[in-house]
């Protein structure tokens, strides 16, 4: 007898419902443990606390132009460098003599942690939004830039040999073959840049002082506001989980016609 198959809408369903149950049994556990005496309450509000100042802030124009500054900065260093990590990656996968000579320097300067750019940027721009986007692109650009690299070098090279066969010129070639193949990975490393731009915009505007979400959590830190504190640092939570649900939407519209998006749906 062949074993019976469980829909995935239904396994979908299932799973999501336990991960609601598994939130609302940490938040029980947030207000039961301080409340109790597990935790001191001093330094970890009961979650009926957080919750109050999260009320008071939704009805604050200080908040809400603070989500503003974070996501206009987190928006304008992802757009950057995309655009940035696209013309390069492009242009170095399609001319490996240009390759050979920066991959060294490459994989140099991608693992250096963009905080310790913050001398440099504070030096450089102040507290102004400059400072955060140096952040922000120089992050998010080699989480783009390496998945690109990796898709050009993924195009077919009988597809390549056929397109220099029918005249296409290095530029043609790029926008009808190479571009098409890295697509789908441009679109995972801005994925993947869209969370690092946001952790960076938080952390600049936590450490630098610009305007934003991160500069709100710090002075709520400094005046030992601890509810209004870690409301906020839920709302940077909330901002993370959305810019993970836009990333999955463009990526669904950009592929749509991919057979691991269709295969997906």
């Amino acid at each position: 007898m062949a074993p019976t198959k469980t829909p995935l809408k239904t396994v979908t369903r299932s799973a999501k419902f336990r991960g609601l149950v598994g939130f609302l049994a940490f938040l029980a556990v947030w207000e039961i443990l301080p409340v109790a005496g597990v935790l001191p309450a001093r330094y970890f509000p009961p979650f009926h606390e957080v919750l109050a100042a999260m009320a008071l802030n939704l009805a604050s124009p200080i908040f809400w132009q603070s989500v503003l500054y974070t996501t206009e900065a987190w928006f304008l260093g992802l757009t950057i460098a995309f655009v940035a990590a696209a013309l390069v990656g492009l242009i170095l996968g399609s001319i490996p003599i240009l390759w050979r000579y920066t991959e060294s320097t490459i994989e140099f300067l991608r693992p250096i942690p963009s905080v310790a750019l913050i001398p440099l940027a504070v030096l450089m721009f102040g507290i102004d939004v400059k400072s955060a986007l140096l952040l922000i692109v120089y992050a998010a650009f080699w989480q783009i830039l390496i998945q690109i690299l990796y898709g050009v070098k993924d195009v077919d090279p009988v597809a390549l040999d056929t397109a220099r066969v029918y005249g296409l010129g290095r530029w043609s070639r790029i926008r009808y073959v190479s571009w098409p193949t890295a697509l789908p990975y441009a679109i995972t490393g801005f994925r993947l840049g869209a969370s690092v731009a946001l952790v960076l915009a938080v952390t600049a505007e936590l450490v630098i002082g610009n305007p934003g979400i991160g500069h709100q959590v710090a002075l709520a830190q400094s005046a030992m506001a601890l509810p209004e504190m870690y409301s906020l640092v839920i709302t940077a939570g909330i901002m993370g989980v959305l810019v993970n649900i836009l990333a999955r939407f463009i990526e669904r519209k950009a592929l749509g016609w991919h057979q691991s998006t269709r295969s997906g749906a």
